[in-house]
């Protein structure tokens, strides 16, 4: 595997993230606004990528709506969890930066993405000014036409987490090789907010 540094959430150590939102799913709480949105991104039977996918919910949210659905996580702790909680789910073990197209290869999947699910701050919990990179190495994922959700805070909230102004994350974008197609305040479409960011990424000359 490729040598990649150590993410902003190992750092951290650890966090209640996965005792929250098991009891959340467990309680039948509603934690799938994001599946949702990336649920009308793309069209019937699309293959859906889960980047750090934490316990599983979103990309088994969206396994459930039909979708063919690859997630991968890093941390231990959180595949053990999400194979309880969506067993079902494929789940490949490796850091985003070490993701390219033989690597899935080796493991047996395909890399034409239909849509790249990078949300829950994901990208804030990133390696130190890995971001341009996180994005890139996505973008060699998409299929044609294919897109990326990304959902984060651009204020610190949680943890280690970095502040990720707006700006700052769309000149990564750009530098990665893709352009902002859409930008919300919400997973529900809001208009753009300072308190969180939701952006739809296209690649650079697409349409």
């Amino acid at each position: 595997m490729t040598e990649v540094p150590e993410t902003r959430w190992e750092q951290w150590g650890q966090s209640g993230y996965k005792d929250e939102f098991t009891r959340l799913i467990e309680t039948g709480a509603d934690v799938e606004g994001e599946a949702r949105l990336a649920d009308v991104l793309v069209g019937r039977g699309s293959r859906i990528l889960d980047a750090g996918a934490g316990i599983g919910r979103i990309g088994g949210a969206l396994a459930a709506r039909g979708h063919d659905v690859l997630a991968v996580e890093k941390d231990p702790d959180l595949i053990e969890r999400a194979a309880h909680l969506f067993p079902d789910l494929p789940m490949l073990a490796s850091d985003l930066l070490a993701l390219s197209r033989d690597r899935l290869a080796e493991a047996g999947h395909r890399a034409d993405f239909d849509l790249i699910v990078l949300v829950g701050n994901v990208i804030v919990f990133a390696a130190p000014d890995t971001e341009q990179q996180m994005l890139a190495t996505l973008r060699d994922l998409l299929a044609p036409g294919g897109r990326i959700l990304v959902g984060f805070h651009p204020r610190r909230m949680h943890g280690n987490a970095r502040d990720y102004p707006f700006e700052e994350f769309a000149r990564d974008v750009d530098a990665a090789g893709l352009r902002v197609q859409h930008r919300f305040g919400t997973y529900e479409l809001h208009p753009p907010a300072d308190d969180y960011c939701v952006a739809v990424l296209a690649v650079t000359g697409s349409r």
